[in-house]
């Protein structure tokens, strides 16, 4: 059905044209503008008052007349199709396939707003997910349901680390800690936001050369698409994921990268529509507005799938408190952050140990879930890698001939934890046993008496005798 047509514009600033405002008319909702010479560009009602409303153009303004544009009113928010089809394709920031293989042939679409999760239909996540890497299943683990980011910075191999996840991550049965091969896999719904080709096509490659890319959705926007479609392409993305989980019951991994190309997206939106702005000028909403990304990710009782959600962030100049990662970090369960020092000495993947943590971490581990060791080595290897740091930075203003011989084995635990536990070559897939087992390993440079985080018990049984012991 269509809706009213108004012949004409009130303004045209940017993306953003100002016409009269029809009675009814919803914020978000759908608009056709015509012109003579392009014909039809599509957007939607970013602001309204009594009189008038703000609509913004998905692509450029360019060409459009005040006086000769019409404006029609579509009656409705933007939709995605949906269906059986939606694994195997790319689409644009949109929604639109651009793969070259038609539309998703389904009579079924749905509002890519969403719609937040009824708190007491959630379910608490509990589920291991084996990624394959040391660093995250044995000290910051990644639970099925979980929302947890990645914080990076520009150079850093976060997308290396995203795609061997994608490649590896699986859902083990309760209490299996060898191999992944009888493990659930994971659909995927990938989504870039304002990244360069090459990191496109670098994602691309890898989902088709490992195999993976028949269980993937694709959303691409782009560098040089416009703002908006930045803004509205996770919403598609996580709109295709819900349909995937809560009515086809599959378990869904959502990557969505970069949040920050998202974030300056939504700067930018907002400078154009005149908000008054907040910290480093991004608008006072940005909390709420990544929180209505953010919270899409769970399990809802009554339906057997999930959507475990990795945002992949770089954090400006490598800072932490930037407004980015600092509200990030509040919405979801935890970080996984990628430490600059690490890279420099040939560490794959340098992930921070002490700045990281998984919150949900606690309730996946331990007996009938992974081994009965895991929260203890876990708690000992944190422990002793924070005491590393300090021994350095003690070493740093005395020497290190001059530190005791204590000091010296926290040392030598530094360099084997770094060497032997976190770094791994990215197509080794790590049983969650075997990175229990390195932890154990690189434990045995330390005095027995010095791991008092860890039940005597487990000492015994695990604990690897140190040479000449």
């Amino acid at each position: 059905m269509r809706g009213l047509e108004y012949r004409g514009l009130t303004r045209i600033e940017g993306p953003v044209v100002i016409t009269a405002k029809s009675r009814n008319v919803g914020f978000n909702e759908m608009v056709a503008v015509y012109d003579r010479e392009e014909g039809r560009r599509l957007g939607r009602v970013v602001d309204m008052s009594g009189e008038w409303a703000a609509i913004q153009i998905f692509g450029s303004s360019t060409g459009l007349s005040a006086d000769d544009s019409r404006v029609e009113f579509l009656g409705k928010p933007m939709e995605l199709r949906v269906g059986p089809g939606l694994l195997g394709r790319i689409f644009n920031g949109l929604g639109e396939p651009v793969d070259g293989y038609g539309p998703i042939f389904s009579s079924r679409t749905m509002d890519v707003n969403g719609l937040p999760i009824n708190p007491y239909a959630r379910t608490y996540p509990r589920d291991f997910i084996q990624t394959g890497i040391s660093a995250i299943d044995g000290m910051n683990t990644l639970i099925r349901g979980q929302k947890l980011p990645i914080f990076s910075g520009s150079g850093l191999p976060h997308n290396r680390l995203a795609a061997q996840i994608v490649r590896q991550a699986r859902i083990l049965s309760p209490g299996e800690t060898g191999s992944s091969s009888g493990a659930e896999s994971f659909v995927v719904v990938f989504c870039a936001m304002g990244v360069k080709y090459d990191v496109a096509r670098f994602f691309l490659d890898d989902f088709e050369r490992s195999g993976v890319l028949a269980n993937v959705s694709v959303f691409l926007s782009l560098a040089d698409a416009p703002s908006l479609e930045r803004l509205v392409a996770p919403r598609c993305a996580l709109t295709a994921a819900e349909y995937l989980a809560y009515e086809k019951n599959m378990h869904v991994l959502v990557v969505m990268t970069d949040m920050t190309n998202y974030c300056e997206a939504l700067r930018e939106v907002s400078s154009i529509r005149g908000e008054v702005p907040s910290r480093k000028g991004y608008p006072g909403y940005l909390y709420s507005d990544l929180a209505s990304l953010y919270e899409r990710a769970g399990k809802i009782s009554g339906s057997t799938g999930s959507i475990t959600q990795i945002p992949i962030l770089t954090m400006p100049n490598d800072d932490i408190s930037h407004p980015i990662p600092d509200l990030s970090g509040y919405i979801t369960e935890g970080q996984i952050v990628l430490d600059r020092e690490l890279f420099q000495h040939g560490v794959y993947p340098p992930v921070a140990g002490l700045p990281s943590l998984s919150r949900l971490m606690k309730d996946g581990i331990g007996p009938g879930m992974t081994r009965e060791d895991h929260k203890d080595l876990s708690s000992q290897l944190f422990a002793a890698y924070s005491r590393v740091k300090q021994v350095r930075n003690l070493a740093s203003i005395i020497g290190e001939e001059e530190l005791s011989e204590g000091d010296k084995r926290y040392l030598k635990f530094g360099e084997k934890f770094e060497s032997v536990y976190l770094t791994q070559d990215e197509n080794e897939n790590r049983g969650i046993g075997r990175t229990l087992d390195l932890g154990w390993q690189v434990l045995s440079e330390l005095p027995r008496e010095e791991l008092l985080r860890v039940n005597q018990e487990f000492i015994e049984k695990y604990a690897h005798p140190k040479e000449g012991e």
